[in-house]
């Protein structure tokens, strides 16, 4: 089972970096992301994460995350080149123009909110299914909760509750945002404070395994794949090009083969190789034939061509058979009955005899 963390804070000058990953390590977490935050304006050279001065242990997968506190969107026009800089690209809005614009249009891997303070924006359905819809996922990271002050943590629960409502528990992961090994948590103890804010235990498990796996591949796939479908290993043709082996045609044909080369004569055919191009081969309108059962059926189903008929003329057939069957019977029963001869009996009624003398 891969738990994962996507937002641990980095800092160029920190010291208990190493400490920290190597302990979320021991938590059992197999993915981290290292993430750098910015809230002002975007910098002519954006920061990086200085990887050799990490010691990262084994087992440990350490993403890159730009973590960008949005207020005016229309100013942050370099957004859609974080993309390439960074493994995961996270946006933070601080009013509900910027979030509704993160929902529908900006091109991002997550939406986080700032639970530590009050949201100063409602969390509406219809808003964040358009997000959801197009493969974003919504963050809670739960660390303020835990070091941070009282109103911090009364923050975090009425936030984390409005947006499990508003997603019906969908598309949210669980992270820590943690600054130091104190504020990380075990993926199961994260699982069980989520139940806190109203999420279920199976949906807190999906938010720290599956819906944050499921971010890390789509933001992979974004950045190397054309158009987050499909990976472009060689450019096709409409020809391929197959190597066949072939045996000669007679003993005598490989020996003279064998005499003009370097090679010495074989004592049995040599196969060769020839090229072949292989064309696709073009739809055709032709009915399938006949299978070889259809030989073994009755005459009854064949016509005299020696084809098979099709179902539809069999079942008509067979309905034209019950109909004159039917028709049969009707008419021997609508048919008179017959005039019983005579039996040869000498006497006869006596109104018919006083009639006969009469």
């Amino acid at each position: 089972m891969a738990f994962h963390d996507l937002n641990i804070a980095y800092a160029s000058d920190d010291a208990e970096l190493s400490n920290t990953l190597a302990f979320a390590r021991e938590l059992e977490y197999t993915t981290v992301a290292l993430a750098i935050g910015i809230t002002s304006k975007l910098p002519p050279q954006l920061p990086q994460v200085a990887r050799d001065r990490i010691k990262i242990p084994t087992g440990l997968r350490v993403l890159t995350r730009l973590t960008l506190t949005l207020s005016d969107p229309s100013q942050n026009h370099r957004i859609n080149a974080l993309t390439a800089a960074y493994d995961l690209l996270a946006l933070r809005p601080s009013n509900d123009k910027a979030f509704q614009l993160c929902c529908a249009t900006l091109d991002c891997d997550i939406i986080s909110l700032d639970f530590a303070h009050r949201v100063p924006f409602p969390l509406k359905f219809k808003t964040v299914a358009s997000a959801l819809q197009r493969g974003i996922r919504f963050e809670v990271c739960y660390s303020t909760g835990i070091v941070g002050s009282n109103d911090a943590r009364r923050n975090l629960v009425s936030g984390a509750a409005a947006l499990i409502r508003a997603t019906r528990g969908r598309g949210i992961i669980l992270s820590s945002e943690a600054k130091n090994a104190l504020g990380l948590r075990a993926p199961w103890d994260a699982i069980n404070l989520a139940q806190v804010w109203g999420l279920s235990q199976e949906r807190g498990k999906e938010a720290v395994c599956e819906e944050a796996g499921k971010v890390v591949r789509l933001a992979g796939m974004k950045r190397s794949s054309f158009r987050g479908v499909v990976d472009i290993i060689d450019h096709g043709s409409n020809d391929m090009l197959v190597e066949e082996p072939t045996m000669t045609d007679s003993p005598q044909k490989a020996t003279a083969e064998a005499q003009t080369s370097d090679m010495p004569q074989p004592a049995f055919p040599v196969p060769t190789l020839r090229q072949v191009t292989v064309v696709p081969e073009k739809a055709s309108n032709a009915k399938r034939k006949a299978s070889s059962n259809s030989l073994n059926e009755p005459p009854s189903t064949r016509v005299a061509d020696g084809k098979p008929l099709s179902k539809r003329e069999l079942k008509r057939q067979a309905k034209k058979a019950r109909l004159d069957k039917a028709a049969g019977e009707h008419e021997q029963q609508q048919r008179p009955p017959k005039k019983e001869k005579s039996n040869g009996f000498s006497f006869q009624h006596e109104a018919l005899v006083s009639k006969n003398k009469g």
